[in-house]
Parts: structure tokens; sequence; C-alpha cells
């Protein structure tokens, strides 16, 4: 019989699992407990952060979010919103008890199904759907100059472009600033913008983990970007520009600083995120 016991992540427990997350290679930086502040305060969002145990020690972890949408109905999705999630375990036992414990729960929430947004396919026995997402993470150097060669040479010369445009990159963590730009660029998708309550949850629970950086022209602000600093990896996240942007390659500009910030701040990974399979991004 099975001596591992899932239950959820109690009051003041956050720190035991967060130095689980820490230790685990798995893990995420949607795997933070924060998140679960930030699903609440900023999204209103209803959580469960299933913990799985062997007497007082935390062996797996597992945090779902109850998402509710018009159009796809209900779910329990690790992590909902974010690109990443899913079981993190010590072992197979724990990844097999934390996996039939969300299908339980899903049951008594009466969900229509269960979603784990794992990075790399885990043996839990569920379908699978690799084919729709891809992944884009490269190796980030030491030296300013092997990063730069390391871009394809079409998009290098569009950095250098934008280095002698004399923009100017404010990291003052300005987010009301940031959100301005990035729902503008979302707007002209004709795609739906989280509330600036998000955004300000996401700074104030992970200040430390946070940059907000925004890109400057001759007339004003024009891009910016939310990246995300987790163990040696950097991810830049949400990000949004004005027209005027393009032809100051003000995009190129803020991601190409971004990864000189973060190899000298010691990362050694530039996460790009996902797309989906066919559309423009993954093209």
């Amino acid at each position: 019989m099975s001596n591992t016991i899932v239950g959820e992540l109690g009051d003041g427990e956050e720190p035991a699992w967060d130095a689980f997350v820490g230790d685990s290679a798995d893990a995420t930086f949607f795997h933070l407990s924060g998140w679960r502040r930030v699903m609440r305060d900023g999204l209103r969002r209803h959580t469960h952060y299933r913990v799985a145990r062997r007497g007082q020690e935390i062996v797996g972890v597992l945090p779902l979010v109850h998402v509710r949408s018009p159009l796809f109905g209900s779910s329990l999705v690790s992590m909902g919103f974010c690109v990443y999630g899913g079981i993190v375990a010590r072992d197979a036992e724990a990844m097999q008890a934390l996996a039939r414990d969300a299908v339980a729960l899903g049951e008594r929430l009466g969900v229509g199904h269960v979603e784990l947004r794992h990075r790399l396919a885990q043996p839990v026995g569920w379908i699978e759907k690799s084919d729709l997402y891809a992944t884009f993470r490269r190796p980030l150097l030491a030296d300013e100059d092997g990063n730069l060669r390391a871009v394809p040479r079409k998009k290098r010369a569009d950095v250098r472009k934008s280095l002698a445009n004399s923009l100017r990159v404010d990291l003052s963590g300005d987010v009301d600033g940031f959100y301005r730009l990035y729902a503008y660029s979302l707007h002209n998708l004709g795609t739906p913008v989280w509330s600036k309550r998000y955004f300000q949850a996401i700074q104030a629970t992970f200040p430390d983990a946070t940059e907000i950086s925004i890109v400057h022209g001759p007339e004003g602000p024009v891009a910016g970007l939310l990246a995300f600093y987790f163990k040696d990896q950097v991810l830049p996240y949400y990000g949004g520009a004005v027209p005027a942007a393009r032809p100051l390659h003000a995009y190129d500009h803020m991601y190409w600083t971004l990864m000189c910030r973060a190899a000298r701040r010691g990362q050694r990974l530039f996460d790009f995120g996902r797309s989906k399979r066919g559309t423009g991004a993954f093209e």
C-alpha cells in the first residue's frame, strides 16, 4: 500500500513548497507558491495547491487553477494562464498519487477536463497532445559578443540597427507605463487584455524575480516587457509595443538588452516561451 498522502497546501506552508520547487530540476517559475496569491488577487480565480507527502516530507506538488470559460467550459489547469505547470514529483509513486488526486478533484468539482502543462512529457498515462505547442529555449553565454554571434544574421543586423537609434531602456519598474504599451498592443490584435491588477499582483508577489523594461524612443516609450528570473533562466513573458517601435527596431533592442542584463546576472538559459505549431510566431 502506498504511504504517499495528498492534501491541500496549508497556510504558512509556502516556504516548504518553494524549497521543494527550488530543489526540483523539472520545476518552473510557475510552480512557485506565490502564483496562488496572484491568481486570487490578480485574476479572482480559485486554486487548489496539492501536496504529496510521506510523513512530514514533501515528495511532490501540483498547482491547479479552476478555469471557467463561457466558450470552453470548466476545467482544472496546471498552470492556468501560464505556459508551464504540471506535476513535479520526486518519484513515480508521488507522481501517480498526484495524478489520481487531480482526477478525483476534477470529478468532485464537476469540471470537463483536467490539463497538465508539463514542459516535457511525464509518465502519468493521460492523453498527450504534444503536437500542439513547441517550446523555444537557448543557452546564454557569459560574453556579449558570443551571444550576438549566436543571433541569426538577419536578426543580428536588426539588433545593430537598434543600437544606432539612441534608444533608452527604463528599468524603474513602471507597471503603469508597461501596461499602457501591453494593452495597446493586444487591443490592436483584437485580443482580450488582463486587468492591470493582475500585473500589479505579479510585481508585488515576486519583486526580486520580475523585471519591467520600457524602451524609449525620441518621442517617448514605444515598447515594454515583463520578464521573469528563475534559477539560471530568464523568461521574457509579457510584451507590447506601439507602431513607432517597428522602424526603431525597439523590439529587437528590448530583447537583446534583456539578454545582456541576464547574462551579467549569471542566467544561462533564455526561454522564449512556447508557440502554437503552425502559427506566425512558430514559423
